[in-house]
């Protein structure tokens, strides 16, 4: 754990020096394994104007197994599971894709960009995906009444 301890604080001070824009990541120094990130909706995206709760966790085996992210905001995405754990289904965070060479600040650019351009292929909620892609008018508008209702 001493090694991943080390690893984590090198990473977190990597994230302050360059954090990507409209994001905060907060830790309680007795548990760097879990950090809270706040975080914007980037302002090209339909989340724009809302601002959302991420936790990520760190698991013992980091950098050898990936971290865990998940949306603590409800958001209406077809990468995040619409329930109360809010799991996000990002590729590079699977075990399989993961390497010990990967960086958080990576992670966290990705989160970004999947918000600006979500993945129908890869969805973790197939009706919201379908929908994203065969109705992308119904999808628009239920994304920004979800950020009005949960995200302000």
């Amino acid at each position: 754990m001493a090694a991943s301890r080390k690893r984590i604080l090198k990473e977190y001070g990597e994230c302050m020096n360059d954090t990507p824009s409209g994001m905060k990541i907060n830790f309680d120094e007795q548990n760097i394994t879990e950090w809270e990130i706040l975080m914007d909706g980037p302002d090209q995206s339909l989340y724009a104007g809302g601002h959302f709760k991420l936790r990520l966790t760190f698991p013992t085996e980091y950098p050898f197994k990936p971290p865990v992210v998940s949306f603590k905001t409800k958001i209406y995405h077809p990468n995040v599971s619409n329930d109360d754990k809010g799991s996000m289904c990002l590729g590079m965070l699977r075990p399989e894709a993961w390497k010990p060479p990967n960086k958080v600040i990576s992670v966290l650019h990705l989160i970004q960009t999947l918000l600006i351009e979500p993945n129908p292929d890869d969805s973790i909620e197939p009706t919201i995906a379908n929908e994203y892609k065969d109705n992308r008018k119904e999808f628009e508008k239920t994304a920004k009444d979800w950020v009005k209702r949960y995200a302000k």
